[in-house]
Parts: structure tokens; sequence; C-alpha cells
């Protein structure tokens, strides 16, 4: 708990205003003590979307070389879906009044985390979806999950990634139907979202619902609490269940639906994972 306190402090810290004279106070963040994690996936030409997303990541090349002064220039233009790979799902995405993302609070996304590891219970059932036991079980070994927490769920399905038909169970076109993998339910997401009251829900699979769902309770139950989801995350097997501070920063676009995040974590050094 003390360790998890630790992160809660720093995470309020990094949120803090500056003080009426205009300077704030520096948190003594000794970079030396942790270990950052990288829960990315890299944009590119095997970066895994929807199955009935227009289009996927582009990226052109608009100067390569030595210039015409003799130093090296290069510079690209890039075009992506706002659900692709490692992304933000703003709760207007399931919501008409829910936030865009660049309202989205920090606080949401910069916070100390617990992590639900279901990954046995994902590589015996591909559709699994984390249950109220789930979390009291987590409970009853880590403590309650505090208010303000990032809520990981852990599948172990990132080891699949991009490869779409292991990842997301059917690699059909245009067809998001025979989707196969795990995630949330909705009955232990509403226990994490009304009465923990966490900041946010991600997960290592391509949805905070399950691959089958056809009417995505989970968005939309997060979405009407303006509750961000995390999909696509990447090495969540490296974080132990509680202290790590995880920042999921998105591209600020304004009225977005989504967005491209670049997930990291800060895991003190002796925080093992599983410990």
């Amino acid at each position: 708990m003390r360790r998890f306190m630790v992160l809660v402090a720093l995470a309020a810290a990094v949120l803090a205003p500056a003080a009426p004279g205009g300077t704030a106070e520096i948190s003594p963040l000794d970079p030396a003590r942790y270990d950052l994690i990288d829960l990315t996936h890299p944009l590119n030409a095997s970066t895994v979307f929807w199955p009935t997303s227009p289009g996927g990541f582009e990226m052109k090349r608009l100067a390569y070389g030595e210039t015409p002064g003799g130093y090296f220039y290069s510079a690209n233009s890039i075009a992506t879906p706002e659900h692709g790979g490692t992304h933000l799902d703003a709760p207007i995405h399931f919501s008409e009044s829910g936030r865009t993302v660049e309202r989205v609070p920090l606080k949401q996304l910069v916070a100390a985390a617990v992590v639900l590891d279901v990954s046995v219970q994902a590589k015996a059932n591909p559709d699994y979806r984390a249950s109220i036991q789930d979390i009291r079980d987590f409970e009853s070994h880590h403590g309650r999950i505090p208010a303000g927490a990032i809520a990981l769920l852990r599948t172990g399905w990132s080891r699949r990634y991009p490869d779409r038909k292991s990842y997301l169970g059917d690699d059909t076109p245009n067809d998001a139907s025979h989707l196969h993998f795990p995630s949330f339910g909705v009955e232990a997401a509403r226990m994490l979202i009304v009465e923990r009251k966490v900041a946010a829900l991600g997960v290592d699979t391509a949805s905070i619902d399950y691959g089958p769902s056809a009417d995505f309770p989970v968005h939309r139950l997060a979405s009407a609490h303006n509750i961000p989801g995390l999909e696509n995350l990447s090495s969540l097997e490296r974080l132990p269940p509680k202290g790590a501070l995880v920042i999921a920063l998105p591209i600020k676009i304004e009225g977005g639906s989504g967005a491209p995040i670049r997930a990291i974590a800060l895991v003190e050094k002796r925080a093992a994972a599983g410990n």
C-alpha cells in the first residue's frame, strides 16, 4: 500500500497546478529508481485496426536525403483512423454527451494502476469476460482498488499482436461478426466504474468489450460515465498488480472520438511483476 500511495502522490505532483506566484513545485522524482516500460505497439503497416475500418496507418515520405545546402533532411506525412493500434477511446465514442479527446482530464490519463490478471482464464477460453469474482480475488490479495486508479486487464493477448487472425480471432475483411478475444465483462466494468470509481479502463486486446459483443455494453457504460478506454496495450505482464504509474497521453485531437497514445508505465525497480 505504501508503494501505491507513493505513486498516487507522484501522479498528483505531476498534475499539480502552479503556485499563485507562478512557480510549480518540482516533484522529487529520481528516474534511476524506476523502470520505464513501454505499453505501446508501434504505428506501421502492420497496425491492427477494427475490421470495418476504411483504412489503416499510412506514412508517405515527403523528403529524405541531402539538401542543396549539404545537410541531411527527412520529413513524412501520416494518416490514420482514430481507432487502431494502441489508442484512446474518448467517451464520445459511445455517448453523444461524452467528452471528446481534448477534454479528457489529464488525471484520468496519468494515474496509479492496478493490473487484473485473467491470462489463465483467457488461455482456456478466448471469449472470457472478466467478472466481479476476478475483482474480488484481486482485492483479497492486494487490497481494495482505490478511486482514481487506472484499471488494466491483462489477458496475455498482446503476444499475438499483430497477427490479425490470432489476435482478433478472425481476419475476414470488413467483417467484425466473428471475432474472438477476451476483455471486461459488463458487471465487472460496472463494479470498477460505479463502485470503485476508477479513472480509466485499459486492456491488451482490441476492445474493452470482448470479441463476440455486438452491442458493446462496456463501451456504453464507460462512455456514459465519461470513463476513457485504453485499447491494444502491450507488455502488461511486466507490471506489478499494483504500484505502477501509467501515463497514457493521446494526440490532442479537438473533437476526436479517439486518438493514438504513447502509453508508458513507471515501476519502482524493487516492485517486480507479480509482487
